[in-house]
């Protein structure tokens, strides 16, 4: 039965009131995304590629997202540091290497099991097109009209998109959970849901630069890098998720803090007061001012580090003194790093609902004592329905 419901039904129906994502040329630059998603309450935005032909066809293709943490990651590798205005100006598809392969296409009347299996295979989000009927009855869904600008900024095409997640698809199929049954009451420990191998971890006292790399790669798997003591205890977390709600005026904490600075530092009550003071001194120390000051405001939207030390408009980012949320972006709400944790014992339907709630795509799981064992992600999740559908069909 469950099998006959997800291939009857159309994935375009998971489009029904779906905010619109914010588009942008494959051919523009890191400055230029860095203004976009400052703008967005979005944490990210969907990278797109279009062909023009001779005969005024065009096809255009999503072929990634970036988001903020992406940026923060590239403009933090050292030769970038020493070269901002030349990395600002550098194309997004220096930021796509590993992202392609987590958006993929599919056509409006694909079923939710081909959905289901896209994501399996680690698939983040899917592209959906919405076919707009025409300008004064534009079918009700979700979607975004996508104003995709030729090389020449001046040719626009006007297609509706949907964007789906796997917390879009996590949350339909919690709405037929009863046909999976026992499977959603069953503990996670013996449903090969717990990934021990992909586990991304740093120590308290370790530089918070040391996280960049896990960072990319939890991006990449929808995870998080998960902080512990010398005990291996589990600390607490540096989340993609925080820092997508940030902006470019993180990265110099990050290349100054420890892991456990930086969790309090981008917490959402705002920056302790001593390590904003840690911060400016530890630049001065690096000489690192001079680099960092080739940040200046104007009207790309990018914030002057100068600001770290003076206050700032509701438009830049907050200073540590008038910090009222993560990034001072007035159109993302602040993030807590407080992380999300369960136990081996723990029932899968248990963990889909506090990642659902707290909307997190990954729960850590801990032992008794608080010793960090592994990571239940949206992915594995979709394994295990995914499985159980074979079983059924």
């Amino acid at each position: 039965m469950a099998v006959r419901l997800f291939s009857s039904n159309e994935v375009s129906d998971l489009c029904l009131g779906k905010p619109a994502i914010r588009s942008i040329s494959l051919s523009d630059t890191v400055s230029d995304a860095i203004f976009l998603l400052k703008k967005t309450p979005e944490s990210y935005v969907s990278v797109w590629n279009c062909q023009h032909s001779l005969n005024h066809h065009h096809h255009c293709v999503c072929v990634g997202k970036v988001c903020m943490l992406h940026i923060i990651c590239f403009i933090s590798k050292p030769h970038n540091v020493k070269t901002l205005s030349l990395a600002l100006q550098s194309p997004i598809s220096l930021l796509l290497t590993e992202t392609a392969a987590l958006v993929r296409h599919l056509p409006p009347n694909a079923s939710f099991l081909e959905a289901i299996d896209s994501m399996y295979e680690g698939v983040q989000n899917l592209v959906i097109p919405i076919e707009e009927q025409n300008n004064s009855n534009t079918r009700k869904r979700g979607g975004e009209k996508s104003p995709f600008l030729d090389s020449n900024k001046d040719y626009k095409t006007k297609y509706n998109y949907c964007w789906l997640t796997q917390e879009d698809v996590i949350r339909y199929l919690l709405n037929s959970i009863g046909l999976f049954s026992p499977a959603p009451a069953t503990p996670i420990n013996t449903l090969n849901v717990i990934d021990t191998e992909n586990l991304l971890a740093i120590n308290y006292d370790d530089p918070a630069s040391s996280a960049l790399e896990l960072l990319s790669v939890a991006l990449t798997n929808g995870s998080s890098v998960a902080v512990v003591d010398s005990q291996g205890k589990f600390v607490g977390e540096i989340s993609p998720l925080v820092l997508n709600s940030s902006d470019e005026s993180i990265i110099p904490p990050i290349a100054t803090l420890s892991a456990g600075d930086l969790m309090a530092y981008i917490d959402a009550g705002g920056p302790p007061e001593d390590l904003v003071q840690l911060v400016k001194e530890r630049l001065e120390e690096h000489n690192l001012g001079a680099a960092l000051e080739m940040f200046v405001g104007d009207e790309t939207g990018l914030s002057s580090w100068s600001s770290y030390s003076s206050s700032s408009s509701d438009e830049e980012f907050c200073s540590g003194k008038n910090w009222k949320q993560l990034g001072g972006n007035s159109a993302k709400v602040g993030r807590r790093s407080e992380a999300i944790v369960c136990y081996p014992w723990s029932s899968l339907l248990a963990v889909m609902i506090q990642a659902l709630a707290h909307r997190v795509g990954y729960v850590w799981v801990l032992e008794e004592d608080g010793t960090l064992t592994g990571i239940v992600t949206f992915q594995g999740i979709l394994k295990v329905f995914r499985e159980h559908l074979k079983t059924m069909s």
